[in-house]
């Protein structure tokens, strides 16, 4: 009987693809091998849109041989020249690196990146962004994204295969995915889904998409510096620590509305 059901709640993934609202990007990728692999790796787990930024080698026979059959995400992958492009429709960016930084970032592990993922509306588009083989991803990416995903490994050998990360990653979207069929498909009261903290369910407007945020950022640099409290010349860590505030925030689009506002009339009273 387990089996049965199992066997019905996998029928309903692959088939309803409710999974459609996860995207990897993939930056500047080296070896066309490890977008092979990494696309192999999605549709193991029903994870299907893959966005390129600025590849070395694609379309790449050395892809489609290490993706193994999973050539219908090869094909529909989306090339694009940088990381906002990217990202510029998305509500929840996070960014896989096995380098921690000087500064703190918000941090989720894959399994809690996953449950936050899965508590999100249908509605909104949230990316998993990876950076280069060689040097990963550097402080300009990390500043685009919400939260730092950091995979826990041996801290001696941290380092893991692009294809491997991605593997990660989505296996843990895959497994929250079904867990959440399970409880749904069971009735019992005990065994229903306790709504996430982030939850689109607690605003009253949408989180907003991370290209009406970059605006703001950019808004509030101008802003910062024209009544002089930002100096481009010596900037520090100023606008990064902003960010970090405003990201564990997740403000909604009319709270980027009102701070947006209020920076205009900031800047209205300088002269």
């Amino acid at each position: 009987m387990l089996l049965t059901i199992y066997k019905d709640i996998i029928s309903k993934v692959v088939h309803t693809g409710m999974l459609d609202n996860i995207r990897i990007v993939l930056m500047e990728t080296s070896h066309p091998g490890n977008i092979g692999g990494a696309a192999r790796a999605m549709k193991n787990m029903c994870v299907s849109e893959l966005v390129l930024v600025n590849p070395k080698d694609f379309p790449s026979g050395n892809a489609k041989a290490r993706a193994a059959g999973a050539d219908n995400i090869l094909q529909n992958a989306r090339v694009v020249t940088n990381l906002d492009d990217a990202l510029q429709d998305c509500t929840l960016v996070v960014g896989a690196s096995a380098r921690l930084r000087t500064i703190p970032w918000p941090e989720l592990s894959p399994r809690s990146f996953a449950e936050k993922s899965l508590a999100m509306s249908d509605a909104d588009k949230i990316a998993v962004v990876f950076g280069n083989e060689t040097s990963g991803m550097d402080n300009a990416a990390l500043d685009r994204c919400q939260y730092l995903l950091n995979i826990p490994a041996n801290p001696e050998y941290s380092s893991l295969n692009l294809g491997a990360a991605v593997q990660v990653v989505c296996y843990e979207l895959y497994q929250q995915y079904l867990l959440q069929q399970r409880r749904q498909y069971n009735t019992d009261a005990d065994e229903q889904s306790v709504e996430q903290p982030g939850s689109n369910q607690e605003k009253d407007f949408p989180i907003a998409p991370r290209i009406e945020v970059e605006r703001m950022y950019e808004h509030m640099e101008e802003a910062l510096t024209q009544i002089g409290f930002l100096d481009p010349k010596a900037p520090r860590q100023l606008m990064r620590r902003l960010r970090r505030l405003y990201n564990r925030a997740e403000p909604d689009a009319m709270e980027i509305n009102i701070l947006r506002g209020i920076m205009t009339a900031v800047q209205s009273q300088v002269k």
